[in-house]
This record gives C-alpha cells, sequence and structure tokens, in this order.
C-alpha cells in the first residue's frame, strides 16, 4: 500500500473540459464552412479533428487543464491561446509546406482561426464569472478555519477574505495561546477558541476545512494535531508545507497568492463525483433488474421462517460522518441498533437458519443496491459500521475517521484482500482500515470496476463471515 504521495492539484473539472474544447473547435469550423456555404468534406474533418487533439497536446505541455483557482483571468487567457496559437502556426506551416492549404478555403480557415480562439477564450472567462458570482453569494462555500496565529495565518486570512470566489467561508482563528498573548503581536486577530475547541465543532459540522499555520520547527506539535483532526472527517491544508507520511489524497492547492498542501482530503469531488455516481447508478440499476426475483423469494423466505421485519435498517457513518440508514435483509432475530452492538460470531444464537446462509453468501446486503441508487452509498467503498463501532475504534485507531472521506460501499477494498466478516481484534480492525485509507489514496474508476470484479471471486465469502 503506497504511503506519503502527493498528487498535483489538478482540476477534477479537466475532463469536461478537454471534451467542450473539441466540441468547440470541431463546431467553429463547421459553422465556418455554412457561413461561406463551403461543403463540408473529409479534409475538413480531418483538419478539424487533427487541430482538436494538437490542442489537447499542447494544453497538456502548458498545463492548461490545471486548477486555476487564485490565478489571474489574463494569464488564464495567455496560456489559452499559446496553445491555440502553437496549434494555428503547426497547421499553417504544414499546410504552405505540402501544398494542401489549395484545397482549403482561406476565408473560412481564418474565420476558424479567430472564431475558436474566442470561443476557447470567452468560455473559461464565462465560466469563471459564474464560479464567482456563486461563491460570492455564499453558494458552494465551505466554512474554514485556521489553526495558529502568525504571519502565515494573517496573510491566509487576508486572502480568505480578499477572494471569496474562491468559495471558503472564514471562521475564525484557533490556538491554544491565550487572547491576551495572541494581542501582543497581532492585535486585530479575535481567538474562537483551543484547538480542543475546534477539534470538538469540527466533529459537530461546523467547519469543513482547516489551515494549519504553524511553524516547521513545530513538528511534533503539528503531528499531535494532524492525529487530532484525523478523527474528524474535515480536508485539512498546511501552511507552509509540511511532509508527512500519513496523506490521504494530499495535493498542492493555491489560496490566493499562498500554496497549501491539502493532507486529508478526498479524490472523489468535482467531475470524478460526476463519473463515480453515474457508474454507481448504472451498475446498481443493473444488478437490481437482475436480483429482483431473488429478492422477492428471499423476503418471503425471512417472513416465513421468523418474526419480524423483512428489512433492517440500521444506523451507519456515512460520507463525511454523517449518519446515514444502511439496509440490509434481517438475518438475526434482534435487531441492535443502539449505543452498544455486538458483532454476529460463530454459532451465535441470534442469527435465524435463512440468515446463516444468507450471512455466508452476503445475499443479506443486497438491498444496499437501494442505498446506492438513493445515494446514502456507492457500490464500492469502505463497509459502514455500525454507529457504536466507530465511536469505539476512532478512540482506539489513528486516522479511522478518515475512511468516511468517501461513501461507503456494499464491497471494498479490505473486502477484497480478505478482511471481510467479523473484526474480532483490533489488529483485524487496523488491517481493515488501512486498507480503506489506501482505497482513498488510489482511487480511480478502474480501481472500482477491479474491486467489483474481485468482488465476484472472492468477495462474497470468507472464513471471518458469520
Amino acid at each position: 500500500m503506497g504511503h506519503g504521495m502527493i498528487r498535483s492539484h489538478q482540476n477534477s473539472f479537466s475532463a469536461v473540459y478537454r471534451l467542450i474544447d473539441i466540441l468547440l473547435v470541431v463546431g467553429c469550423l463547421v459553422v465556418a464552412m455554412a457561413l461561406y456555404d463551403v461543403p463540408f468534406g473529409p479534409k475538413y474533418l480531418s483538419a478539424g479533428l487533427i487541430a482538436s487533439v494538437t490542442f489537447l497536446l499542447f494544453a497538456e505541455s502548458f498545463d492548461l487543464y490545471r486548477s486555476w483557482r487564485g490565478s489571474t483571468a489574463f494569464h488564464h487567457l495567455s496560456i489559452t491561446a499559446a496553445a491555440w496559437s502553437c496549434v494555428c502556426v503547426g497547421l499553417l506551416g504544414v499546410g504552405f509546406f505540402t501544398k494542401l492549404s489549395e484545397d482549403f478555403s482561406r476565408v473560412v480557415i481564418g474565420s476558424w482561426i479567430i472564431g475558436a480562439l474566442v470561443l476557447l477564450c470567452g468560455w473559461r472567462m464565462g465560466f469563471r464569472h459564474v464560479l464567482r458570482h456563486m461563491r460570492s453569494r455564499g453558494l458552494n462555500t465551505r466554512r474554514a478555519a485556521i489553526v495558529g496565529i502568525n504571519e502565515s495565518a494573517v496573510r491566509m486570512h487576508s486572502q480568505l477574505l480578499k477572494h471569496p470566489e474562491l468559495g471558503y467561508d472564514f471562521g475564525g482563528f484557533f490556538d491554544d495561546r491565550n487572547q491576551d498573548r495572541v494581542c501582543e503581536e497581532f492585535p486585530d486577530a479575535v481567538l474562537e477558541g483551543t484547538i480542543e475547541d475546534l477539534i470538538i465543532r469540527t466533529r459537530n459540522g461546523e467547519y469543513d476545512v482547516i489551515f494549519l499555520a504553524l511553524p516547521l520547527k513545530a513538528q511534533k506539535r503539528i503531528d499531535d494535531i494532524l492525529q487530532r483532526c484525523g478523527d474528524t472527517t474535515a480536508s485539512v491544508h498546511l501552511i507552509p508545507d509540511f511532509f508527512t507520511y500519513n496523506l490521504i489524497h494530499a495535493r498542492l492547492s493555491e489560496i490566493g497568492n499562498i500554496q497549501t498542501l491539502s493532507v486529508y482530503d478526498t479524490p472523489i469531488f468535482g467531475f470524478n463525483d460526476v463519473l463515480k455516481r453515474l457508474f454507481d447508478i448504472a451498475f446498481s440499476l443493473c444488478v437490481l433488474s437482475v436480483i429482483a426475483l431473488p429478492m422477492l423469494v428471499i423476503s418471503a423466505a425471512i417472513k416465513l421462517t421468523s418474526p419480524g421485519p423483512i428489512i433492517f435498517k440500521q444506523y451507519r457513518y456515512g460520507l463525511d460522518g454523517k449518519k446515514i440508514q444502511v439496509w440490509k435483509f434481517r438475518s438475526m432475530s434482534v435487531m441492535e441498533n443502539g449505543d452498544k452492538v455486538v458483532q454476529a460470531r460463530k454459532g451465535d444464537a441470534r442469527i435465524t437458519p435463512v440468515g446463516a446462509f444468507l450471512r455466508r453468501t452476503s445475499l443479506d446486503e443486497l438491498p444496499q443496491f437501494i442505498n446506492v441508487l438513493q445515494g446514502r452509498m456507492s457500490v464500492v467503498g469502505p463497509r459502514p459500521h455500525a454507529v457504536a463501532h466507530n465511536e469505539e475504534y476512532r478512540k482506539l485507531i489513528p486516522y479511522y475517521m478518515l475512511r468516511h472521506k468517501v461513501k461507503p460501499g456494499i464491497t471494498g477494498w479490505a473486502q477484497v484482500n480478505g478482511y471481510r466478516g467479523e473484526t474480532d481484534t483490533l489488529d483485524k480492525m487496523s488491517g481493515r482500515v488501512d486498507y480503506d485509507l489506501d482505497y482513498i489514496r488510489n482511487w480511480s474508476l478502474w480501481m472500482d470496476v477491479k474491486i467489483v470484479f474481485m468482488t465476484f471471486f472472492k468477495g462474497f465469502t470468507g472464513s471471518n463471515v458469520h
């Protein structure tokens, strides 16, 4: 499992950016031909496709598809124009030396070059304006706090206030020093509370982002705060950069003109979130269409063989540590959903005869595909634990709560690697959490597909399943 991996901050919307650019380049050529009554033939189609692919190559080399938060509009426009200019110069040069330019209308090509440049720059400026407007009105914002009060913290505070379009709602400074000591150096800074106060309020959902503005020499203090932040679901950024081996999808970010290193963050946001959601919907619909009849048979068997409801609804922690209801076919004679939940063990008297079969074959989890359609769960992700178990293990296993940076899943990386069923020892739970965090660090849509296939071969049963 990989540790200490830092990812460069790339725009999660970049795949859509590429598609829009291709459509604009080809579409602009088609419109230019229509305006001048030039018939659309294979040569023009080839020119449009070659220009699109070449633009993508230059755009990649110029890092055009990175995040442009905090960068100026002029810089964004200049890089876009430079990439398109390289494409045009290259195509015109090839056309001139091969004499292929004689087969094309000069007025169409000229209109295409200018029109495409305007469109490529124009839609980016329009999108920037929309984001700025939304965030300045408080939409799509995240509540942020700063730990520590020093020059870096004050500058960060200034950037957050100066750039409301970045989407951060500043929620105050936190420091273990008292207000009198802070006022001696920074009279305008007002403390909201201690670091422990911040952790408590973050657990309660008051803050989404934490910026650590501490000197590098305070490594022990930073490590202690990071561990305490690991018991929340907040995204954590360091100012200045501080290297740590316990990174969860770390990537470089910019807040105004200050660079930060995200430490605890999620890979599934923006376009990645859309991709994963589309996969979840499509896959769960396909599965439900196949298992509808078997689910009816299972429901009848449960109802006829033991008293009680067919579906057991238990509270678990979902995305960002929020409580969700997870559905399962009832496999026990009791329905424990309180502050203390005893895991099922081998020969457990609470398990019904039908329930024993369902648990061994994982058929009791089929209703969770409905949870996926509801948006509470994902097909692939860390398995959700009972709330009582979460509260127990978050105190015993460092970074345990970070597994909630993504939606819980029906199957997961830990399950296909042998950590399925009863976790009767701390080592077993620690092993499961290690795989869950490894999944978050290395997530990709292909990894989800891989886990689904692995589940069919070794994820349904196991020696620890009772």
